[in-house]
């Protein structure tokens, strides 16, 4: 069994740990915890298993390496022996899907699942338009859907797979936008159910929101939405179910139209500007980050939030944050370019000591990590 654990927690609208709701009575945290991870490893054996270090899988070197790493703490020396390493071709990113027991790869012309040692590649079927250019991904609450976004040359077409079908295709209307500048909002990409959320630059500034759909359950193509105006967004995330955006005034919960709604703004992380989110974990942790880069900063700091407590808890400041997730055992991992840190989420949020490390592990250009319940 894996042994560390964690309390889930919402922040849906209706959810009693939503701030216009009282707070329950905390279940116990290690409790829940050791049954969500007990689930993941009997569901590989049909049994309960010795405890198993997760596998983390890393894409590096600019999206050409992915190696799987094994973080270990022997006598409080944390190691991470590399035990797979392979080449792939133009990398993107790194999902776990439902189960937790493949990994996904998203490429520049196509996605594919591996398992936990790298082997066994298996590629999703193409959708039917070409070129392919998959420069965005997102990945709903559940795991089971992934959305792609396929840009070249400003022709952009959406794909949405679910656990591992292809359910629909849509193109998407041309983006008409100055060249970008260094604050120009980016294109990103949102997924709840079969309805997919796009943001990309709008011409004259701002954003501008499109909404893909199949008119009828079953439908091969989406109906994409007219583009609809909005303040800069800068990231969006799927928090529990909950569609949330980063904007220059906080983050806020997206309406059924995909549109920011500041009435949502979370008080706990400030009226503030915030350029990535991740959400991720048993506890359905937030994490908020502004890019140094554009703040003009040398460091930012990451804020990680469980729904609950009345400001979002500091971790540590950090430059060139390229990508992070939550394992279910309860640790953060960051990776910037050159350096993959883990963060202890169950200490840091009750009383800051977040027991960072840097993991022995040797990068350049890194671009995506995730984590994948290894194989018994």
């Amino acid at each position: 069994m894996l042994q560390r654990s964690r309390r889930p927690a919402l922040i849906h609208p209706h959810h009693p740990a939503h701030p216009r709701h009282p707070a329950r009575s905390p279940l116990p945290a290690r409790l829940l915890g050791a049954a969500l991870l007990t689930a993941l490893l009997g569901a590989c054996t049909g049994t309960e298993e010795a405890a198993v270090p997760l596998t983390l899988a890393v894409l590096s070197d600019g999206g050409t390496i992915l190696r799987a790493v094994t973080p270990t703490d022997t006598g409080g020396v944390v190691s991470a022996p590399e035990g797979a390493r392979v080449t792939v071709t133009g990398g993107v990113k790194l999902f776990t899907p439902a189960g937790g027991q493949r990994l996904l790869l998203t490429r520049q012309d196509g996605v594919e699942s591996r398992a936990p040692d790298l082997s066994d590649p298996r590629p999703y079927p193409d959708p039917a338009f070409t070129p392919r250019c998959n420069l965005r991904s997102a990945q709903n609450a559940a795991r089971d859907r992934l959305l792609i976004l396929s840009d070249c040359g400003g022709v952009q077409n959406l794909a949405l797979y679910q656990t591992g079908v292809l359910v629909w295709t849509a193109a998407l209307p041309g983006a008409l936008v100055t060249a970008p500048g260094p604050d120009t909002p980016p294109t990103r990409l949102a997924v709840q159910g079969d309805v997919g959320i796009v943001a990309r630059a709008r011409l004259g500034g701002g954003s501008e929101v499109l909404r893909a759909a199949p008119v009828t359950p079953g439908d091969a193509t989406a109906q994409v939405s007219l583009p609809q105006a909005a303040p800069a967004i800068r990231d969006l995330a799927n928090l529990g179910g909950t569609l949330i955006a980063a904007t220059d005034t906080g983050v806020q919960s997206l309406t059924p139209a995909g549109l920011p709604d500041p009435a949502t703004t979370r008080a706990a992380l400030g009226a503030t500007r915030f350029d990535r989110l991740w959400t991720g974990g048993p506890q359905n942790l937030l994490a908020a980050w502004r890019d140094p880069a554009l703040a003009g900063t040398g460091s930012e700091p990451l804020r990680v939030w469980d729904g609950r407590a009345a400001t979002a808890a500091t971790v540590e400041n950090v430059t060139d944050l390229r990508d992070l997730t939550v394992t279910p055992d309860g640790f953060l991992y960051t990776l910037t370019g050159s350096a993959l840190r883990r963060h202890d989420t169950l200490l840091g949020l009750q009383n800051g000591n977040w027991r960072s490390v840097t993991l022995p592990v040797a990068l350049q250009d890194a671009r995506s990590v995730t984590w994948v319940v290894p194989t018994p």
